[in-house]
């Protein structure tokens, strides 16, 4: 999301998303919550809202299952890939989805879902509690009677908090769509105040072509939070499941949670 008055936050928020391709190629391998996320909508009746929808990685599988849904992103590359994407899908897949650009604070839809989902750790672009409170607000607004939100944020993990932000971290060589073979790291550095982690991903391509590095920044919400943010602002956890497929333990490294709105059923 667009922070302008923290250049800082801004980058991290919006660089990562900036080249579709890369993304794309990097988490292609990335199945188990696109799984999760289409039995989810299986059973489910009604339509679908995705918070984060991007270039369409759990989006599509959903159309595809016979689901309709909107998804909001404010990404206008990651957009522009999903609507390309679509371009050669079944027609009848391109009419289950609609996508709107807007930040997720503030987008309002004249639409209420049985189901709105965020996945893949956009929760974490929430920075402040300001954040999460205007957000849940559209969430509230936007769930029908009986309906559920589900989300999945990655659990802080104490060795990457507690990581020197001079220190890279190698991973093997791969190649970068339209760039070639790179050379990649990561630097980690983590502001307790605001609960921010800030990840430097930095590439070098092998052909001699100048370095160049993008920005992330993930807000950390400690389980016990997440449950206190959501009770204040009008919901109760109905399950939490850690990786996708079983209970929430000490070595989760994804917890998704499933909330209903307090007092509906």
């Amino acid at each position: 999301m667009s922070r302008g008055d923290d250049p800082e936050l801004s980058a991290g928020s919006a660089a990562h998303y900036e080249d579709p391709a890369y993304y794309d190629k990097t988490y292609a391998r990335r199945s188990d919550d696109v799984a999760f996320y289409v039995a989810l909508t299986k059973s489910t009746r009604g339509a679908v809202l995705e918070y984060g929808c991007g270039s369409g990685r759990v989006t599509l599988p959903i159309a595809r299952g016979g689901k309709t849904i909107t998804g909001v992103d404010l990404s206008a590359p990651m957009l522009g890939q999903l609507k390309a994407a679509l371009a050669s899908e079944d027609p009848a897949v391109r009419k289950r989805v609609t996508t709107r650009r807007g930040d997720m604070r503030s987008v309002a839809l004249r639409s209420r879902f049985s189901l709105v989902i965020c996945p893949f750790n956009a929760f974490l672009h929430l920075y402040t509690r300001q954040d999460v409170e205007r957000f849940l607000a559209r969430v509230r607004a936007h769930l029908a009677p009986g309906g559920r939100f589900v989300f999945d944020v990655s659990v802080p993990d104490a060795l990457e908090l507690s990581r020197k932000p001079e220190r890279l971290c190698r991973t093997p060589p791969f190649v970068y769509p339209g760039v070639g073979r790179v050379r990649y790291g990561e630097r980690f550095d983590y502001e307790p105040l605001r609960q921010v982690l800030f990840i430097s991903m930095e590439f070098e391509p092998e052909s001699g072509a100048a370095a160049f590095m993008t920005p992330l920044a993930h807000r950390q919400f400690f389980p016990l939070e997440l449950e206190a943010l959501l009770h204040y602002n009008g919901f109760a956890i109905e399950k939490q499941l850690g990786d996708f497929d079983g209970k929430a333990t000490a070595d989760t490294r994804m917890l998704v949670t499933v909330a209903r709105l307090r007092g509906r059923r």
